[in-house]
């Protein structure tokens, strides 16, 4: 068992050397994508100035949504570097008794903790990770600590709260004008709350903290922060205390427990006056919970906009790049052939004629994955599958509210691998993508068939239903 890990290690290793080299920016994917899809319209019939309209009034069609996935990655991380949830890591850090144990307890952790927030996960998973190098008795791996951290987006933020595509789906006001009409308005009930979607995400928190726990290395081979170099001492408070009568409120909780207040006043009518799981499905009260949840957890001011200001530079690949999602969405749906025929239409008729009813979850499922090796974007590459695959679901009948799940549940599976959001755990850890890619490169390895198979075999306890449009 320990040879053959050893193997997988080096395996994926390999591999993630082969692609910090050879792999461009996302950026570049999602530009190759407008000229693909651009092309492909063209080929299909699509005049120039039709094309090139859909791309300029499809650009910034999800401004709206973009800037709440934006406050999702913001909202989560200042949740999980105010001072009461630091303190809560430090005593959670005392639990584990072994290193190996530590590996599992992390693996635990984060994926619970995705299912509220992928934001949150990713610096939480990655500040404990820390917390317990800290305790040198334990002799933890680092490295695969590192991987277990990561385990959240790489294993369940898709069955959870944030989903990008559920989120989206469950707003209407969020989604593309030409979408709208193929996918109609799906609520949670009808996607992360299927009974079918939690046994998922139970399973793959089960077995992603065995395989964890599993292939941990031991006291005698664990290669620790200190051996690798990496300094997890505590880090200290940089703001700076008050010097100037002008920087009094900065520093006073005044302003924290009015906007407080506020916010309670406002979030206690968002509740009462409708179902809980219809208000949380709102991003735009999904992102203000977290958000004044981060505001009161700092409780000054100054602290909470010193966390704001370390949060934001992790945005800046979903500021540019889901503009650019935005415009290939409405090229699929808009740019139309003198038949009245879109290339979303042409693709969703290739889909239905590969497909029956009982083939296309699993279709689905793989096709999700494979395009997610090179667009790492949840939410993103949804705007390019479901115009078409969606499209699919409605002509071949199946559950509409699965096919979100089967996209939710395939997508997550190449994050294993996938540097790109690995990066701002990476800067917590102070690791480099090639040191825990092994580990998780094993996930991916015993995750794959086993998601594919269940996105296949459950889709037979769902009927369809129509597409619902709001009004």
């Amino acid at each position: 068992m320990r040879t053959e890990e050893r193997a997988m290690a080096r395996l994926a290793l390999r591999f993630t050397d082969w692609a910090e080299k050879w792999f461009p920016d996302a950026f570049v994917f999602v530009a190759i994508a407008v000229v693909i899809v651009a092309s492909a319209a063209l080929i299909n019939g699509a005049p120039v100035q039709a094309v090139s309209k859909s791309f300029g009034d499809g650009f910034w069609s999800l401004i709206p949504f973009t800037m709440q996935m934006v406050f999702v990655t913001i909202g989560g991380y200042v949740v999980a570097t105010s001072a009461p949830v630091q303190a809560l890591i430090d005593r959670m850090a005392l639990v584990p008794k072994t290193g190996r144990g530590a590996i599992g307890y992390v693996a635990l952790a984060t994926m619970l903790s995705s299912l509220l927030s992928w934001g949150l996960s990713l610096i939480f998973g990655g500040l404990l990770a820390r917390a317990l190098a800290r305790r040198t008795e334990l002799r933890m791996d680092y490295r695969a600590a590192g991987a277990a951290a990561y385990l959240g987006l790489g294993a369940t933020w898709a069955m959870g709260l944030s989903s990008s595509a559920a989120q989206l789906q469950a707003n209407p006001k969020s989604l593309p004008p030409g979408l709208l009409p193929i996918t109609g308005v799906i609520p949670f009930s009808e996607t992360i709350f299927l009974w079918q979607s939690i046994l998922i995400a139970a399973i793959l928190v089960v077995m992603s903290a065995l395989i964890a726990l599993a292939s941990a290395p031991g006291r005698e081979t664990a290669v620790t922060a200190q051996d690798l170099g990496v300094d997890v001492s505590k880090q200290e408070d940089s703001v700076a205390p008050p010097k100037q009568p002008g920087e009094w409120l900065e520093h006073a909780p005044v302003l924290t427990i009015l906007i407080g207040l506020l916010a309670a006043g406002w979030l206690i009518q968002e509740f009462a006056r409708q179902d809980w799981m219809i208000a949380i499905s709102n991003l735009n009260t999904y992102n203000f919970l977290f958000l004044m949840a981060g505001f009161l957890l700092h409780w000054r001011p100054k602290r909470f906009l010193a966390a704001l200001s370390k949060a934001v530079p992790a945005t800046a690949g979903i500021l540019i790049q889901f503009p650019f999602y935005a415009a290939i969405a409405a090229i699929l749906t808009g740019a139309k052939n003198a038949a009245g025929h879109s290339l979303s239409d042409v693709i969703a008729h290739a889909f239905v004629a590969m497909n029956t009813q009982g083939s296309f979850p699993l279709a689905m499922g793989v096709y999700s994955a494979l395009l997610g090796f090179f667009i790492p974007s949840g939410g993103g590459k949804w705007l390019l599958e479901a115009p078409y695959v969606m499209q699919a679901a409605n002509e071949l009948k199946v559950h509409l509210g699965w096919a979100v799940q089967v996209y939710n549940a395939a997508e997550a599976l190449p994050n294993l691998i996938n540097p790109f959001f690995m990066l701002p755990l990476l800067g917590i850890l102070g690791l480099k993508a090639r040191d825990i890619v092994g580990f998780s490169f094993l996930q991916l390895i015993v995750h794959l068939p086993v998601v594919l198979f269940l996105l296949w075999a459950l889709a037979f306890t769902l009927e369809y239903h129509p597409p619902v449009l709001p009004g």
